[in-house]
């Protein structure tokens, strides 16, 4: 199989270019936000306790708040992944009586167990009387923006954008089609709120949400923004009365962003962040490697190898399960933490069906180290992301590819 690996190789070099260009903008937006706010060596110690005066959340908040253009920010390690980022978001936002839109179809399935939009009984559309509504997307998985138009009322208080797939078989959305969604919510009524959930997208385009009129921009720091170095933690960004809502929803009213300890090493949140514009091209030179890999192979891949990119995420169609098991098993073995391990699918908590998750990441589920998942039903889509350098990634993809074949000709 070299040979094949070289002619991957050799045909898709000319797409990098593309991506160091998008990456050394990225690098220098995020250097001078570093240098404008002075960011120091006691930015990195953190506090104890109650967190009062707490200079390294300040200014970390700062941070994210002035890269991705957005009034304020809140980034903490309370906040325990991205979905919890988003819950929290709705509920400092979203009253009882009032309505959430989804403008994306229906939720990834752990935001959608939060919710309840499932189990009616349970979760937080029913217990606190908030009305919600999905968006079906058009034939093509693209927003409709025309069924949008019509289902926003004087009821609807938020609109949430999903930005990437999550299990669904449709592209990721780039930075012009939310403008597009914003445009519509925003010319119905100035004052409903857009909510983005950002996650896997961070950094792929020079420009954030947040800079085509999203209120506020929501992501997990074990993606992206963490440049894989940051232990856990979520972030939310946009404009500064939503901001203190969220904080509120988070810690309590009259509390608000003004209290929390830093609970972790700072310099790791800050060094992360720093380091994610790199780390985040990388990722997308990996994702470009194995589809390109894998079309050549017979697979069916989305998105395609020269098809333009708004998110880290790639998907392989296996169309049989010991197959997509297989491949899981080979890339946990080839990983460098765990690899003694042997995925198996099993019932998570917040999923509808049986997922397989391979991964052997220094940060636990960390999703900007190279890793994949899969609801094992057919047919057998898998997902791959991150990849915290192209040529591990080359590395492991290779020898996942080859132990797979091997499998195959027995």
């Amino acid at each position: 199989m070299q040979k094949l690996f070289e002619e991957v190789e050799n045909e898709i070099t000319h797409l990098f270019l593309k991506l160091n260009k998008i990456s050394s903008f990225n690098h220098e937006k995020v250097l001078n936000a570093f240098r404008e706010l002075n960011i120091s060596e006691s930015c990195f110690y953190g506090s104890t306790g109650y967190g009062y005066g707490d200079l390294s959340r300040e200014k970390l908040d700062s941070l994210y708040a002035k890269v991705f253009k957005g009034e304020d920010a809140v980034v903490r390690t309370q906040f325990v992944s991205g979905t919890h980022a988003i819950v929290k978001s709705i509920m400092g936002i979203v009253r009882p009586g009032e309505e959430i839109i989804s403008a994306t179809g229906t939720p990834y399935d752990t935001l959608s167990n939060a919710l309840g939009i499932y189990e009616r009984n349970a979760g937080l559309l029913k217990d606190f009387n908030i009305l919600y509504k999905e968006i079906p997307l058009t034939s093509e998985g693209l927003p409709d923006l025309e069924n949008l138009k019509c289902a926003l009322s004087s009821r609807t208080k938020l609109v949430l954008i999903q930005r990437s797939r999550g299990y669904q078989n449709r592209p990721s959305l780039s930075i012009k089609k939310i403008e597009s969604i914003v445009k519509t919510v925003k010319d119905f009524n100035q004052n409903i709120v857009c909510l983005v959930d950002n996650c896997y997208g961070e950094f792929v385009e020079n420009k954030e949400p947040t800079e085509v009129g999203a209120d506020l921009v929501v992501g997990s720091l074990i993606k992206n923004p963490g440049g894989s170095l940051a232990p856990t933690g979520g972030y939310v960004v946009g404009k500064q009365e939503l901001i203190e809502k969220v904080a509120s929803s988070l810690t309590a009213p009259g509390l608000g962003s003004s209290i929390g300890a830093s609970l972790t090493d700072p310099r790791l949140l800050f060094q992360g962040f720093f380091m994610a514009p790199l780390v985040v091209t990388e990722a997308l030179k990996g994702a470009i490697y194995t589809a390109c890999l894998y079309e050549k192979l017979g697979f069916e891949v989305s998105p395609r190898y020269d098809e333009y990119r708004t998110d880290i995420v790639q998907a392989i169609k296996f169309n049989d399960q010991e197959l997509l098991e297989n491949f899981c098993h080979y890339l946990q073995r080839f990983s460098p933490v765990d690899s003694m391990a042997v995925p198996e699918a099993s019932w998570l908590p917040g999923y509808r069906d049986k997922i397989i998750m391979a991964g052997g990441t220094f940060i636990q589920g960390s999703s900007i180290e190279l890793s994949a998942d899969a609801p094992v039903k057919p047919p057998y889509w898998l997902y791959l992301q991150g990849g915290i350098s192209y040529e591990y990634t080359k590395i492991i993809i290779n020898k996942t590819t080859e132990k797979l074949f091997e499998k195959i000709k027995k």
